[in-house]
This record gives structure tokens, C-alpha cells and sequence, in this order.
């Protein structure tokens, strides 16, 4: 769906407040990344991504690895809580992935999966939820 000129994947979940989304996979893990307004609000092109390393606890609206942009490092909290399994090895060579293709490409972590079910209080998921949340953030925060 597009909003305020950005694009929100249908399938994918999101942490409004910190602009952090989890696509579920299969196996109980969660792709996770940063939001195209997310990205946009904090400033524009990443130049270092550095998710945490294989193997880290991560909870729910904690770091799960930095960005830096031109004017700020910025913390980067997940959207769902769980072990660090794999993380996008690309990003050291490419950052700009990041805010290229927040969706695809630009994914910072895979997690395994603690307890989705408690996370999902706080996620909203489906154009009916998402539209109205982003469009609010993108508002408050005078984006689009």
C-alpha cells in the first residue's frame, strides 16, 4: 500500500512508533528492517548499517543494530523479540540497501522468534490498522 508517498508491504508487521517492521517466515523467524518513513524521518541515505551479531538477545523496541546517517547514529529497535540468527552480511559493503530497498534487500536481521504473541499487542498489520497509524505518525512527524 502507498502512503504519504511511501510504500507499506501488505504481509509485513509494523512497530509504528519506531518505524521497524518483522516479515514472518517459516520456522518461527521474523525478517526485520527499518521503514522507507522510518528512513526518511531520520534523515535519508544510510552510510553503515551494523546489525548485532549472531546470537544476541534482542527484546522488543531494543536495539537491534545501528545505522549512521549523515548527520546521526541512530538506534535501531525491533519490531519483535527474540535471538539474532543471521544478519545481512551485504550491508558492510552496501548500507545504502537500507533506504534502496527497505523491504528487500535492506533487511538488517533475521530473528528467531521468543514470544510473537505477546509482541503482536504493539504491531499493527493490514491495510485497515497500517493506513491509519502511518498516516498519524507521518503527520505528527510532518513527512509526505
Amino acid at each position: 500500500m502507498l502512503i504519504k508517498g511511501f510504500v507499506f508491504p501488505d504481509e509485513v508487521h509494523y512497530l509504528v512508533e519506531q518505524q521497524v517492521w518483522a516479515r514472518l517466515e517459516e520456522g518461527g523467524t521474523a525478517v526485520v528492517g527499518i521503514t522507507a518513513l522510518g528512513i526518511h524521518l531520520a534523515g535519508g541515505e544510510i552510510y553503515m548499517a551494523r546489525p548485532k551479531m549472531v546470537g544476541a538477545a534482542v527484546a522488543q523496541g531494543h536495539s537491534v543494530g545501528v545505522v549512521e546517517l549523515a548527520k546521526a547514529i541512530v538506534s535501531v529497535k525491533s519490531p519483535v523479540s527474540g535471538t539474532v540468527v543471521a544478519i545481512n552480511t551485504r550491508l558492510g559493503d552496501l548500507p545504502e540497501l537500507v533506504h534502496r530497498d527497505p523491504f528487500g534487500e535492506g533487511w538488517l536481521a533475521r530473528l528467531a522468534l521468543s514470544d510473537f504473541e505477546a509482541d503482536r499487542g504493539l504491531l499493527v498489520h493490514g491495510e485497515a490498522a497500517v493506513r491509519p497509524a502511518m498516516e498519524h505518525h507521518a503527520w505528527l512527524n510532518q513527512a509526505g
